[in-house]
Order: structure tokens, then sequence, then C-alpha cells
């Protein structure tokens, strides 16, 4: 039962999703810093507040704070830019850079002129329509 265990826990994909996990902690603290402030307070100079949790809607005396979901896109949309543009497009820049695309291998077969079925190419007679190729 423990080694089960043990074979699970040290698999390559729990060990990368733990430390995933824990990068994306700390991650989101740095962008979340940046938000708050950087973004919020450039926002804050555009519009005149720094974020949109001031916006409500009134309705037979229930309030719909819109402003705060409003709040919650813009960070979630500065959090996905942060990430694709600082790990997403470098990362993919880097592993195009170490990994060149493979040349593709030369061809085994080749056409017979007769039918057009694929046949290899140290073949002397097409086998489907046995012509001399």
């Amino acid at each position: 039962m423990l080694k089960g265990f043990r074979d699970f826990i040290l698999r390559g994909n729990v060990m990368d999703l733990a430390v995933a996990v824990i990068i994306g902690g700390a991650f989101t603290a740095i962008v979340n810093a940046l938000t708050k402030n950087i973004i919020n307070p450039l926002l804050g100079a555009i519009i005149g507040k720094p974020n949109f949790d001031y916006l409500v809607l009134h309705i037979h005396g229930g309030e719909i704070e819109y402003g705060s979901f409003l709040t919650a896109i813009v960070n979630f949309l500065l959090i996905a830019a942060v990430i694709y543009f600082f790990l997403v497009l470098p990362t993919q820049y880097i592993l195009k850079k170490f990994n060149p695309p493979a040349a593709e291998p030369p061809p085994c077969t080749k056409p017979c002129p007769q039918c057009l079925s694929d046949i290899p190419l140290a073949a002397t007679r097409c086998k489907f329509c046995t012509q001399p190729v």
C-alpha cells in the first residue's frame, strides 16, 4: 500500500503540478502588487478612481455591485496578459531556439506513373497495376 502511494507521489506529473501551484501562488503576489501599486493608480489618474468598486446599481431597494465585477474582470485580464507576455511568449521563444523543428525524413515511396498508387522507392514493378516502373 505504501509502495503504491510512494510511486504516485514520485510520478513526474504530480511533482510538476506541485511546483506549478507553488510558483502560481508566488506569481499571484507579484501580479497583485502590480495591479494594486501600478495599474490601479494609473486607472485612478485616468478615470478619477483607482477601481470600479464605486459602481453600484440600485433597484427596488437592492444593490447590484457590478463595479466589483468589472474590477475582477480587469484584474483577470491583467493577470492573463502578464502571464502571456512575460511567461508564455519567452518560453515559446526559448523552446523554439533550443529545439528547432526536425527536418522531414526523405520519402520512402513514390507514385506509380500508371495508377498513381504509392510504391516503395526500390520497386521495379507496381504491386497494384503490375506495370514496370
